[in-house]
């Protein structure tokens, strides 16, 4: 099985698992792993990586590609749409995705990456998009998720990959750690999210994800319609009574 999730107190950790590099096959279930995580009243938040130490994810099977047999009709459009809705079940997930990047996030591994709520780096990270020498393109609106439109060109025309000190100063990764402390260091973000009130959590990503798309004014607006149900909620109320209270708030997810 290339994927592997464990769940612990309310943080589930997802592993992508095919050796050597964890190299991308579009029937991996991710989607429906995180359509499920989402769903989950025992999982508040979810932290991917890649098993073992030589990358995140390296990209799509090249010289598996390149041994198979000729596509039958219709064959790669199936295979195009399930990488889409793979890529899209992580920002689609109702909760919030870090991604610890363990090493190469390359091709389909940048798209899994750039679909991530935000990403902690190891200092084996690298990112770019290598399908220009292979007679490939796509993975280049995900990777202007992360960096800027220059950025991105520069990386689509020549192959060039970006180590991960250099996406932290470029705002890609929100942290870089030694390699051995990767996981705790994103695991200790996990914990912080998964105390905070799950529905308020969940709306935050949601309206993060459909604001996204739109200009400051009408980006607030929603938000505010967003504050104005969420304020209604039992967790909420518990939320103020808390703080004025300085004790620790008890979550319902109600």
């Amino acid at each position: 099985m290339p994927l592997h999730v464990e769940v612990k107190d309310y943080v589930a950790v997802v592993t992508l698992d095919n050796p050597p590099v964890n190299a991308f096959d579009s029937e991996w279930p991710l989607a429906e792993t995180f359509d499920a995580l989402g769903e989950r009243d025992d999982v508040r938040v979810a932290v991917i990586t890649g098993a073992g130490t030589r990358a995140f994810c390296a990209g799509a099977d090249v010289k598996r590609a390149a041994a198979a047999a000729q596509p039958g009709p219709g064959s790669q459009a199936t295979g195009s749409r399930r990488a889409r809705e793979t890529f899209n079940s992580l920002v689609d997930c109702e909760v919030p995705v870090i991604g610890a990047i363990n090493g190469p996030a390359l091709g389909a591994g940048l798209a899994i990456a750039a679909s991530c709520d935000y990403l902690i780096a190891s200092e084996r990270a690298v990112f770019g998009l290598p399908e220009i020498d292979v007679g490939l393109l796509g993975g280049a609106r995900h990777f202007m998720r992360l960096f800027g439109q220059q950025i991105t060109r520069r990386a689509n025309f020549t192959g060039l990959r970006i180590d991960a000190h250099e996406a932290h100063r470029l705002g890609a990764v929100v942290r870089v750690v030694p390699a051995d402390q990767l996981l705790e260091a994103a695991l200790e973000d996990a914990r912080l999210i998964a105390a905070k009130m799950p529905r308020g959590v969940k709306m935050a990503k949601a309206a993060l994800n459909v604001i996204e798309q739109l200009d400051l004014k009408n980006g607030y607006r929603f938000e505010q319609t967003q504050t104005a149900i969420l304020v209604r909620t039992e967790d909420a109320i518990e939320a103020k009574r808390a703080f004025a209270e300085k004790r620790p708030p008890v979550f319902t997810g109600r």
